[in-house]
């Protein structure tokens, strides 16, 4: 069986700033675009999550919350020479890694000699080489799949980290929220909810195909996930080539502007996704998809460099117009993705071409 560790950073960009500027240290703190320019946050320290800010939260709602935030535009080319410091780091134990961002990375110990072969101490001393080589914590999750890696850095954030062994890897499933499944997001959870599912163990009684009926192939990957399956390979030259989020509606909804209030909720989730996961890439083309009442599904894509909502909002009027009548069931939008940036934006630029 497979040993996966999922190496988060604590709260990263905040978390350089903290160290490089210890005045900002037990103040709340956020990196992001300006409320003049309708930016968004990219992240912030805990002393602001104890005011509710999160990140893709618009910057001017933030300040609303917390009017003493520190609130900075952020050092791209310093986060991402610590990034290289920390994959340096990992290369010391391995070199199956998956990094998903500046931030965070999978990596698969299985054959790794050291510390025992123990992933429960590999991670721990990776844990240690980051924060004496850096100065930054990270959190770990230590699982046999990649998903319940992930899940398990949550745990014990920040700076700690948490195991689920093969042995009590049944119990730990079964007992787990489903929203705690990557994918399942609010309006998902709701529609479970509504089944009567609330953890792995109430997916695992019930069949597959009725999943696959109502969430279309993620019910199979829902399936999957509440017995713990997930068969996925590290990808260490992953590069994404799209990045997008989509809704099904609870109820078909019958006009434009219905689509624009989903759409609107959609680009502050797809902008807080792409700072996270897609941020060393260029943008090469904005998408929007609507999937109508009897089933059939429609695409508008157009050219472009930036989160744009109007471009989002042209495209969602074009794909309306071949509705006909019918109802909708699904929104989506997505921004096609190119190779890495050749000239790195600073955060505030990059972060917030998509106004809010």
């Amino acid at each position: 069986m497979k040993k996966i560790i999922h190496v988060d950073m604590d709260c990263y960009y905040a978390a350089v700033e903290m160290r490089d500027f210890p005045e900002y240290r037990g103040k709340p703190l956020a990196v992001g675009g300006s409320r003049e320019r309708r930016g968004v946050i990219s992240t912030c320290n805990y002393e602001a999550r104890k005011f509710g800010i999160h990140s893709a939260m618009a910057t001017g709602y933030a300040l609303k919350l917390c009017p003493a935030l520190i609130l900075l535009p952020g050092r791209m080319e310093v986060y991402k020479a610590v990034s290289r410091q920390i994959h340096t780091i990992f290369e010391r134990y391995t070199d199956k890694i998956e990094p998903l961002s500046l931030d965070e990375a999978y990596l698969d110990v299985s054959d790794c000699q050291l510390h025992q072969s123990s992933a429960t101490l590999i991670a721990e001393a990776i844990r240690r080489d980051i924060l004496a080589e850096t100065g930054l914590t990270a959190s770990a999750g230590v699982a046999p799949v990649k998903f319940l890696a992930k899940v398990a850095s949550e745990i014990n954030k920040p700076n700690g980290q948490y195991v689920i062994t093969p042995e009590s890897l049944p119990d730990f499933i079964a007992a787990l929220p489903l929203e705690k499944i990557p994918g399942v997001g609010k309006v998902t959870a709701s529609r479970l909810a509504e089944m009567q599912l609330f953890t792995c163990a109430d997916v695992q009684r019930i069949p597959q195909h009725q999943l696959v009926e109502i969430f279309g192939k993620f019910g199979q990957v829902l399936h999957q996930r509440a017995f713990g399956i997930d068969a996925r390979e590290l990808n260490p030259n992953r590069i994404r080539k799209s990045i997008g989020v989509e809704t099904t509606l609870a109820r078909d909804i019958y006009s434009a502007e219905q689509c624009r209030q989903v759409m609107q909720h959609l680009l502050k989730e797809l902008a807080g996704r792409f700072q996270r996961h897609a941020r060393e890439q260029q943008i090469g083309k904005l998408v929007v998809k609507l999937k109508f009442a009897d089933f059939r599904q429609t695409t508008i894509e157009s050219r472009a460099a930036e989160l744009s909502p109007q471009l989002f909002d042209n495209l969602l009027t074009q794909a309306w117009l071949r509705a006909n009548g019918r109802g909708i069931r699904l929104v989506g939008i997505a921004a096609g993705l190119s190779a890495a940036v050749t000239k790195e934006p600073n955060a505030n630029e990059r972060q917030l071409t998509l106004n809010i």
